[in-house]
Order: C-alpha cells, then structure tokens, then sequence
C-alpha cells in the first residue's frame, strides 16, 4: 500500500487529498511522519516537506508532482480535461492556486506570530495575493466549479488556497478581499457545499486549531527551536 506522508494543515498535502478524496481512492494510507522537520526525515526526503507520496520506499516529493501521477496511476474518474487545451486550463488554475496564492500565503503566514511584524514584507506578499484572486476572478468559473463544468485539480490547488486567504490574511491585517470579487466569492460558497472539499476543509481548520493551541501555549515555539537546532547539529 502507498502511503502519503501528509498534515492537517499542510496546504499542499491538503491539495492531494482532496483528489484522492474526489477520486475515492482507498488504497493510499494518510500518515503524518513522526520525524517531519527533523535531520532523518531530510536524510529520506532531502527536499524536507510534505507532502510525499511513499510508493515501497520510493519517496515522490511535490503536490503537482504527486497529483499528475495519481492521475496516471488512478485514471477514473479524471480529474483533468476532456482534451488538451481543457487540461492546460486546468493546469493554469490549479498554478495561480500553488505558485500565485498559496505559495505566497505561505511565506507571508510567519508574521502573523512574528513578535514584530515586518510591514514591508506583508504589504509585498498580501498585495500579490490579492493582485493574483483579481486575476482569479476573471478566469474562474461560474457554475460552482473552478473550469469544466465538474470537480477538477484546479479545485483541488484552489480549495486549501483560499483557505489560507480567508484564515490567515486577517491575522496579518488585511482584509480577507473574497467577499469583494463575485466570481471567487460564489465558486468558494459552493465548492465548501462539495464533499471532497468538505472534508479537507475539515482537516485544514482542526489543523489550524491545533497550530494555535501550540502558538498559545508556547510549545510550538519549543518544538521549532529544536527541530532547528537538530538540524544545524547534523550539517555541522
């Protein structure tokens, strides 16, 4: 059985279970690696993130790596286009939700506990999130789903994607800008009515929970330090 090495609210390991999810598939075992942000687990996976999709010991890092393959290895039902250019809209989508929004959000979540937020960095990374869901606006569907009329990978990437947008921009403080753009606003009022989404949404807000409880109680900061350090002592 494959396993995929994966976290409540890791967002690119919630992209992956949606499709799986979406797809039905019951022969992946989701499990969360007891030595993720330590040396051993970077010695296995020298990328050092989640998710990985463990295929008999072979590690496959990256979300759109592990997504592209899923969709070869499980074809049915597709997740993908009828025919090219449907596929590469998709795929256009499914980018502005990794590269363009999440990745983004990603690098901007730091400062909502940083002890001193560093202004320019917020005004650069929330100014291009909500530069690329204007963008998003103009080229997302209109009939509940992200493009072809039917749940696609372009959900997928776009589902966590707005969830860090509406959850973690507040906590910078910018104004969670989905209420103001039409399209995006209806496409996420109805993909959380899907039951894939649903679930990973599920999954990604009992993460963040658990992410604030260990903010607050001040074991999150513990655990960073010594992850940290683990680290240095090995590339020492």
């Amino acid at each position: 059985m494959m396993k995929l090495y994966s976290g409540d609210l890791s967002p690119y390991s919630a992209r992956v279970r949606m499709q799986i999810y979406a797809k039905g598939i019951t022969d992946i075992a989701l499990e969360r690696p007891a030595d993720f942000g330590l040396p051993a687990f970077r010695q296995r996976n020298p990328i050092g993130r989640i998710p990985v999709l463990d295929i008999d010991g072979d590690l496959m890092p990256e979300s759109e790596v592990i997504a592209e393959y899923l969709e070869e290895v499980y074809p049915q039902p597709s997740l993908l286009g009828a025919d090219p250019r449907e596929t590469a809209h998709i795929r256009t989508l499914a980018r502005i939700g990794d590269v363009y929004i999440m990745n983004n959000m990603f690098m901007l979540s730091p400062q909502a506990r940083a002890s001193t937020r560093n202004q320019g960095v917020v005004d650069l990374l929330a100014g291009q999130v909500v530069r690329n869901l204007k963008a998003l606006d103009r080229m997302i569907g209109a009939d509940g789903f992200a493009c072809c009329g039917r749940l696609t990978l372009a959900d997928c990437a776009l589902t966590p994607a707005l969830f860090l947008v509406e959850n973690v921009l507040p906590g910078v403080g910018v104004d969670n800008p989905i209420p103001t753009l039409p399209k995006v606003a209806a496409w996420w009022a109805a993909i959380q009515q899907q039951d894939a989404a649903a679930r990973t949404l599920a999954e990604l807000h009992r993460g963040l929970e658990e992410r604030r409880e260990l903010i607050r109680s001040g074991a999150f900061d513990k655990m960073m330090a010594a992850a940290k350090a683990a680290m240095e002592a090995a590339d020492a």
